[in-house]
């Protein structure tokens, strides 16, 4: 709501199918998909309203806009990937919005590749609907429907389970107090590299993948078995160290994401719907390093039973002016 144009949390997934048909049966499988889970006929509304709410609806059709070739300003004999670069360039998620009091928070683009029987599908549907398992469960149940065994998809979860469970869990105010303890004297942010405006459309991002050694995860196993620890705590505390190193300080705070599904009851890996949520971790970086693996994977134990918490109220609750940002990097391990 608050960027001037387009949506970061619009994701997008992109198909090729080899006929109409097939395309036209992905579509009425995703439909299917729409009828089972509560959370994708899900609106958000706010307007004169103390706090947002999630409204389900009954029905709600899945908007599919079929584009012509001409209106993307492709001739009949474009050759190579000219369709899809231009589909792509028609979806993209920085120029777009989807209206969030209106389900699904979802929406098809489709395009036939000019002289081609093969189609192009653009789905975009909003982060607030749902998180990367929900996305991969919500493909794994396309994909049983497209081979005739719907019969053996399970029950689907109510989101509005969780939702539950997340409500009548801790008040406000414990969230509020466990955060003043851990917070309430942090007066700086962690800056890496000096860099306090990070925001942005992510045109600028760039993105490198390197694979550990298998010699390294290993290492990482026996160890985290030796001192009796998590894999997760030895990363979070060697994350830490390097926004220490890059950030000139011995005390810091970043973000680390909950997966949000380990404690939401039977079912959960199989539910639609977004878990995830981002919080703060503290890590102070002084005295001797098994001493702070230990006190990270205590900390990290205590933010679980706080990962329903908002992030607003975890700033609010730290040392900063307001308009400082308290979490500038973001540790996702998965």
């Amino acid at each position: 709501l608050m960027a001037a144009q387009g949506d970061v949390y619009l994701l997008r997934a992109v198909l090729r199918f080899d006929g109409e048909a097939r395309l036209q049966r992905y579509l009425d499988a995703l439909r299917q998909g729409l009828r089972r889970h509560d959370v994708l006929r899900t609106a958000l509304h706010w307007e004169g309203l103390d706090e947002p709410v999630q409204l389900v609806q009954r029905e709600a059709p899945l908007p599919v806009l079929a584009l012509e070739a001409a209106e993307l300003g492709l001739a009949e004999d474009s050759q190579g990937d000219e369709a899809l670069q231009a589909l792509l360039q028609h979806s993209d998620p920085r120029g777009l919005r989807l209206s969030l009091q209106q389900a699904p928070l979802m929406q098809v683009r489709t395009l036939r590749e000019p002289g081609r029987a093969s189609w192009l599908m653009v789905l975009l549907v909003h982060h607030l609907a749902v998180d990367h398992q929900a996305l991969d469960v919500l493909q794994q149940e396309i994909a049983l429907l497209l081979s005739d065994r719907g019969q053996d998809l399970p029950p689907a979860q109510p989101f509005r389970n969780y939702v539950a469970q997340a409500r009548l869990g801790l008040t406000p105010a414990q969230h509020e107090a466990y955060f003043r303890e851990q917070l309430g004297d942090v007066d700086e942010p962690t800056l890496p590299y000096g860099l306090s405006d990070v925001q942005g459309d992510g045109s600028q991002i760039g993105e490198a993948h390197l694979a550990l050694p298998d010699s390294l995860s290993r290492g990482l196993r026996t160890q985290a078995r030796r001192l009796g620890v998590s894999v997760a705590s030895l990363c979070h505390l060697a994350y830490a160290q390097l926004l220490g190193r890059v950030s000139g300080r011995e005390d810091v705070v970043f973000g680390t994401v909950l997966f949000g599904r380990m404690q939401a009851g039977a079912g959960a890996d199989r539910a639609l719907g977004l878990y995830i949520n981002t919080l703060p971790l503290r890590v102070k970086l002084q005295g001797p390093v098994l001493d702070a693996v230990k006190q990270v994977q205590q900390d990290l134990a205590g933010l679980l039973r706080h990962e329903h918490a908002p992030l607003a109220l975890a700033q609010r609750c730290s040392g900063l002016e307001s308009g400082v940002p308290l979490v500038t990097a973001l540790l996702n391990y998965r």
